[in-house]
């Protein structure tokens, strides 16, 4: 008798995040199944809930690596260049982030509507205290001038989710796409002069 092929929870995974990114949340453990080439049981013997297998085929909680660079940075090297390749990562990360978080609000925007909601880290505030708190540590050393972080963070954030949302949301619709260094290097330009001590 012939041993049966195993697969591993990685080979499932890859299997269940082209299904959902091509069907949504409606795509069924069938489906994910079929494509992964095993029966729904090793599926459920796995990942006990279809939300489950969902959260770890979208990857959510993998965004955000560079809030710790950015927070280990302060005191260290210049502050606009820092801010520079944070917000360039904010804009790499959400290339990744974005239709995932399409799949995940596919099914409602309404927590009691959406369980998996409940789950969701909110990225955009997340990277916003991230950002406040690197300011404020800033400030505190007189490194940037005396500021209100949470505004100064809101509105980059305010302007980097405008661009995510015209960059990758929406299709070209007579207007030319801004390369991503270009719009941060104009951003800064902008809020820098606001900022400097």
């Amino acid at each position: 008798m012939a041993r049966p092929r195993s697969i591993t929870d990685e080979q499932i995974v890859a299997a269940a995040h082209e299904v959902f990114l091509e069907q949504g949340f409606s795509a069924t453990t069938a489906a994910v199944a079929r494509r992964a080439g095993v029966s729904e049981g090793t599926l459920f013997n796995r990942f006990p809930t279809k939300e489950d297998l969902f959260m770890a085929a979208i990857g959510l909680s993998n965004y955000g690596r560079w809030r710790p660079q950015l927070l280990a940075q302060v005191g260290q090297g210049e502050v606009r260049g820092n801010l520079e390749r944070a917000v360039i990562s904010v804009l790499e990360e959400a290339e990744v982030l974005m239709p995932k978080l399409m799949v995940m609000f596919s099914r409602g925007h309404d927590p009691g509507h959406n369980p998996l909601l409940q789950r969701l880290d909110d990225p955009i505030r997340s990277d916003a205290d991230a950002l406040e708190r690197y300011l404020q540590a800033e400030a505190q050393r007189g490194r940037v001038r005396p500021l209100d972080a949470s505004v100064t963070a809101l509105a980059m954030m305010g302007a980097l989710t405008h661009y995510i949302h015209r960059e990758q949301m929406l299709p070209p619709m007579g207007h030319e796409s801004i390369e991503r260094g270009r719009f941060v290097r104009g951003l800064l330009d902008v809020m820098w002069p606001g900022m400097s001590p």
